[in-house]
């Protein structure tokens, strides 16, 4: 963990007066979230920030504007940032998106969130990889299976797909991570990073 935590603070050694904002991606159920409180727990000076949050109510994947002004901007001035969606409004939803300033990495976990429309906004990337299969198994065990999660996950998948073979945010990423992964390793202190590509 305190390895692939130095090597996305290499990849923009000169940040000063703002937080590193890293994007943590992948397929629904590859594990960002996991990942993104395991990382902010190997930095106690940092936060997270879930798409899930500002897409609530919004849309599967068209908030990437909402994102970049209200949260990633803010950030990059070195701001602190407090956040109520229009849809939280709307929807009576209490509390707000929060990050206070004088962080050190922020977090930014979501499907989607590498995309070409936020790369000036975030410092590196890490896309996580992993088994499709796996991956619905997981969001069936995790959000359960009823008619109308099905209908969810089927409304998800015709974005998704599409959305995903248009942005290819694996050829963007700083590191890609294994998601649940097969190779022997300890889950509480590693994670299994593909080798960097030669070209």
């Amino acid at each position: 963990m305190l390895d692939v935590v130095r090597q996305l603070r290499d990849a923009v050694p000169d940040v000063t007066g703002r937080p590193r904002v890293i994007g943590i991606d992948g397929r629904g159920g590859a594990g960002k979230s996991t990942l993104a409180e395991r990382l902010s727990k190997t930095v106690p000076n940092s936060a997270v920030v879930h798409t899930d949050d500002v897409a609530w109510n919004h849309a599967y994947f068209d908030w990437g504007g909402v994102l970049a002004e209200n949260i990633l901007q803010p950030l990059h001035r070195g701001e602190a940032v407090d956040f109520r969606p229009k849809a939280w409004i709307a929807h009576d939803r209490p509390g707000s998106i929060t990050i206070p300033a004088g962080n050190e990495f922020i977090w930014v976990e979501g499907t989607g969130v590498i995309r070409e429309e936020l790369t000036p906004w975030l410092d590196a990337s890490v896309w996580m990889q992993g088994d499709l299969d796996e991956q619905e198994r997981l969001l069936a065990s995790r959000d359960g299976e009823s008619p109308e999660q099905l209908e969810h996950v089927a409304n998800w998948l015709r974005e998704e797909l599409p959305f995903m073979l248009r942005e290819k945010p694996w050829a963007r990423a700083t590191l890609i991570v294994a998601g649940p992964a097969a190779m022997n390793h300890d889950e509480d202190t590693e994670l299994v990073v593909a080798s960097p590509i030669r070209l």
